[in-house]
């Protein structure tokens, strides 16, 4: 029991607060403290896993946490770690997580082993395009190509590493002088064989009469596309996303696991920011 709402934690807080976007919404060199940190909470609603009918609805603890190190950082752009930057290209460390799921209360995996939740880490390349602002609006823009390559591994007593993924997107960001921040992103979805097998392979000992043996292939897995939108107040900081995730074209489509090849998940978050650091920073870009 404790696995799975660590795990269920672990994933709002990474969606919630990359996907929506955390604090740094000043313009670059503005002084901020060098960490903040809070608590809140945020509602989840996301699939078991990709390609499933059924969903997961959470209300969850959200911790916030802002460090803007020079190479640790956990900001607007997710947690990494810097490894290399100039001024088009930042080279840094990322991170994604995926849910837990009881096969008992999934229809598709009755009689499967449960899928413990993930956690991935790897290299992640960001080559900024262009930058600017949009009229009168106030309001400054900035595209950038991302490309990450991650490693994933089950989060258990004994995690396992079961695979490769990239998820290579453009990433727009507009913020706005009244402080609300939007983010939009978009593109394909890559997954190995062993990634793939672990969420869409049936071993021929688990085959049903409806539910045929399988095993997935690597390649492309669809595409992802998210909007979000977030805005630091003084002493609290609210965030929200929505994602469309499709399937189609997908090479492990005709798995039994399967029955549903376009959904919606959706987050909201609400944190208080509790305690600063004394130490003041510029903010970066």
């Amino acid at each position: 029991m404790r696995r799975w709402g660590l795990g269920a934690a672990g994933v709002l807080a990474l969606l919630c607060s990359t996907a929506a976007a955390q604090a740094d919404d000043a313009p670059a060199g503005t002084l901020r403290p060098l960490w903040e940190a809070g608590l809140g909470v945020g509602g989840l609603r996301l699939p078991h896993y990709r390609g499933a009918d059924q969903s997961h609805n959470w209300l969850l603890p959200v911790p916030y946490f802002v460090y803007r190190g020079d190479i640790l950082k956990a900001d607007r752009d997710g947690a990494r770690a810097l490894l290399f930057e100039s001024e088009h290209l930042h080279f840094d460390l990322s991170a994604a997580a995926s849910a837990p799921t009881r096969s008992r209360d999934n229809l598709a995996r009755q009689g499967m082993p449960d899928l413990a939740p993930t956690l991935e880490v790897g290299p992640n390349l960001n080559w900024t395009w262009g930058r600017g602002r949009l009229g009168a609006s106030r309001s400054d823009w900035k595209l950038d190509l991302r490309v990450p390559v991650r490693a994933a591994v089950t989060l258990e007593s004994r995690p396992k590493h079961i695979g490769w993924s990239s998820t290579p997107h453009l990433n727009l960001d507009v913020g706005h002088a009244s402080g609300w921040n939007m983010g939009l992103q978009a593109g394909p979805v890559w997954g190995d064989r062993s990634l793939n097998d672990h969420f869409y392979g049936v071993s021929p000992a688990l085959a049903t009469a409806t539910r045929g043996a399988y095993a997935a292939p690597g390649g492309w897995g669809g595409w992802q596309s998210t909007a979000a939108l977030s805005r630091r107040f003084p002493r609290h900081w609210v965030g929200m996303y929505v994602r469309l995730d499709s399937l189609q074209g997908a090479r492990f489509t005709d798995s039994p696991l399967v029955r549903q090849r376009q959904h919606l998940s959706v987050g909201i978050a609400t944190s208080w920011v509790l305690s600063t650091s004394d130490r003041l920073v510029p903010t970066a870009d």
